[in-house]
């Protein structure tokens, strides 16, 4: 399928391309030329190649070497992206040069990332195809094509909205609006947050040296300013909330700002970005109540908290080879060979306390239905993830986008139902 995809592409582009075959050594190579990136497919072909430094003159080329005779353009023949003239190629987040990353990790490990579906070769990013080419970095530092994290940063703030509704009533839209503009702007923050604080480990991590501050596509000085519009427009958001929650929500700021730092210190990381990430299950409720109801919170907070210290364990584990060598600190390498055991106990910890949170709240029988559901959800992940497989392990992590869309149908129907 891939392959298919490529030459078609490369029909279409037809002279933007050209290669030479070594008749020594029968590889073929492609050369992306200084006019090539200056055509009308300069979008398509930055998302899919990467892109050069090109020297004052404009004499320099990307060249992508395959390693077979063949012109099968599958991601096990990419031998090597280089700039000639000794430029450098930047645009990391490109797709070819992740799907190259990707490819190395499933030859490590078999056939682990081989055929895996959702690979990023082929199928460019928005922000790659549509975004002006000046935007395309600010973009990937907020992961702005990556919206796992924005849907595991909303979900606990979605929940506690609709905890706190009146019985039988649908959630208030607004606040629910207001509070998923909040999680994609306070996402974007943290993710800019951590890449600065951790610009001089990012380059030393496979996964991460793509990274547009660590690559060096956006300067310290650049990200510190983007920083700051992202946090204008989410106080522009907070303002819009009661009192209570204003204090509430600025408190937040600490955890924040002070996560990135755990993995040098403690092996439990994790445990940290739970109570980051779950700050919207105390902050929902307050802006709907104008108080907090500890007996229905705390549960439903702490829940979130195991469960973030079950998906972003599974998630270490892509990292744990780099992390031994660059020295920071993981639950995936404080939990080793027993990681499954360990996320297992938090995956029932956090069942657990949602189960307490729905008896507190009085909420309908739908809800333990649904909880059900999340119930086996939870355990297909844990039982099933191969913790030695990046792309495995990726794949679990991105899941529970649904595990968290099934505590929230739970809680809606059991209110509605009420």
């Amino acid at each position: 399928m891939y392959t298919r995809r490529f030459r078609t592409k490369l029909q279409r582009w037809g002279s933007v391309f050209y290669h030479r075959r070594n008749n020594g050594f029968g590889a073929r190579r492609y050369v992306l030329t200084p006019e090539a990136s200056a055509s009308e497919f300069a979008p398509s072909l930055s998302a899919l190649l990467g892109r050069c430094l090109y020297s004052p003159n404009g004499s320099g080329q990307l060249h992508l070497s395959s390693h077979g005779a063949n012109s099968e353009f599958s991601r096990r023949n990419f031998g090597s992206f280089r700039c000639s003239n000794g430029g450098s190629v930047a645009g990391f987040s490109s797709v070819a040069e992740s799907a190259k990353n990707d490819d190395e990790d499933g030859k490590d490990n078999g056939s682990c990332g081989g055929d895996e579906k959702g690979s990023r070769l082929g199928a460019a990013s928005w922000v790659d195809l549509y975004l002006p080419r000046k935007a395309r970095p600010y973009a990937h530092l907020a992961r702005l094509d990556k919206p796992i994290g924005t849907w595991l940063l909303a979900w606990p703030c979605m929940w506690s909205i609709t905890l706190a509704a009146n019985a039988g009533s649908l959630p208030d839209l607004k606040m629910l609006m207001l509070f998923g503009s909040g999680a994609l702007l306070l996402r974007g923050a943290g993710c800019t947050i951590n890449d600065l604080l951790d610009r001089d480990i990012d380059v030393m991590v496979e996964r991460t040296k793509s990274r547009p501050i660590a690559s060096g596509l956006l300067t310290p000085f650049q990200g510190l300013c983007f920083l700051g519009f992202q946090l204008l427009l989410g106080l522009g958001i907070l303002l819009q909330l009661n009192n209570y929650s204003r204090i509430l929500g600025a408190s937040s700021l600490l955890l924040v700002f002070s996560y990135p730092l755990m993995k040098r210190f403690t092996f439990w990381p994790q445990a940290y970005l739970g109570l980051t990430f779950n700050w919207g299950a105390l902050l929902g409720w307050t802006a709907v109540r104008g108080s907090l109801d500890p007996y229905v919170v705390l549960p439903l907070y702490f829940s979130g908290v195991f469960w973030t210290l079950v998906y972003d364990t599974i998630y270490a584990h892509q990292d744990k080879e780099d992390d031994v060598k660059v020295g920071v600190r993981s639950t995936a390498l404080r939990f080793g060979d027993l990681s499954k055991e360990w996320i297992s106990g938090f995956g029932i910890a956090c069942i657990s306390s949602l189960a307490l949170c729905g008896y507190n709240a009085d909420i309908g029988w739908p809800y333990y239905a649904f909880l059900i559901a999340a119930s086996g959800h939870i355990a297909w992940q844990i039982s099933t993830v191969d913790l030695s497989c990046r792309a495995d392990c990726n794949r679990k992590f991105v899941s529970n986008k649904w595990f968290g869309a099934l505590v929230f149908g739970g809680i809606l129907f059991g209110k509605l139902a009420t």
